[in-house]
């Protein structure tokens, strides 16, 4: 096994470990392409995990973030310092994959440290496009969809998710000073930051959540006319993450919006029965 062919393996193994929503690198990936999505996933998730896990400094935060992107930049133009980077470089050159989509990422995990707020909705958004829509993108590229109407019904998606896992993980994000509710919504629902702290809910807070579940299910509902684009595996693939992130959302429906007690998840059972509803419909 060449040092290429053990670091894609590597990176395949890490996919493994983390579910999140939904599997990332599933049995409905076509193997030829399994690899790069999976070093996909580990750019992501290191990145992720600098910018958000242990304990340290935004500044050391920050300079690990911009070491990573030296990296990575260096691996595109040869340079090979780490074996991870010149594995996703192969990757890129070989699927013709758009470079700024990942600079994009680095973008949102460098934001992450610095800002804990966001004034409205559009803040939000700005933020998903650069957080999340880009992996959407990636994926479609990986099998030569580049067609810019499955892109805008892509990062519908994909925005979608990424709130979803805001209202999935409000209390842990709380925890962490970070709140992705808006804050002329918060004014509008009367919600004060101590009933975060408090773990607080009453009419007004779950008001305030359905808004945002309803506002993220509808971009989900937009965002299935992707599915028109796509075709094999990865229709199937791509309907079961949407249909793993609106179960999301029903768990919280179903927990009446009580999202600072109960963090919804997706069972075993979850995904089976999501997995066969999505390729019987």
């Amino acid at each position: 096994m060449t040092e290429l062919e053990l670091t894609y393996l590597k990176a395949r193994e890490l996919a493994k470990e983390h579910y999140e929503n939904f599997p990332v690198v599933s049995f409905l990936i076509p193997k030829y392409l399994q690899n790069d999505v999976a070093i996909i996933y580990w750019f992501a998730r290191t990145a992720d995990n600098i910018a958000d896990e242990g304990e340290m400094s935004e500044i050391k935060r920050l300079n690990l973030l911009a070491e990573f992107e030296k990296a990575f930049l260096d691996a595109l133009a040869g340079e090979i310092d780490c074996e991870f980077s010149h594995a996703l470089s192969v990757t890129i050159k070989n699927r013709n994959l758009t470079i700024s989509y990942f600079t994009d990422l680095l973008s949102a995990f460098r934001q992450d440290v610095t800002i804990k707020r966001y004034y409205d909705f559009d803040e939000v958004l700005d933020y998903c496009n650069r957080s999340a829509n880009p992996v959407g993108r990636l994926l479609l590229e990986l099998f030569n969809i580049r067609d810019e109407k499955a892109f805008y019904f892509s990062d519908k998606i994909c925005t979608a998710l990424q709130l979803t896992n805001f209202y999935q993980d409000t209390y842990r994000d709380y925890k962490k000073g970070r709140i992705y509710y808006p804050q002329n919504e918060l004014e509008k629902y009367e919600i004060r930051e101590k009933m975060f702290e408090n773990r607080k809910i009453n009419d007004n807070f779950r008001a305030l959540v359905k808004h945002n579940v309803e506002r993220a299910s509808s971009l989900f509902y937009e965002g299935k006319n992707l599915f028109s684009y796509l075709n094999g595996r990865l229709k199937y693939e791509i309907k079961w993450t949407v249909a793993g992130g609106e179960e999301i959302l029903n768990k919280i429906r179903k927990n009446n919006y009580n999202v600072l007690y109960n963090r919804p998840s997706l069972t075993k059972k979850d995904f089976i029965r999501i997995l066969l509803k999505s390729i019987k419909n």
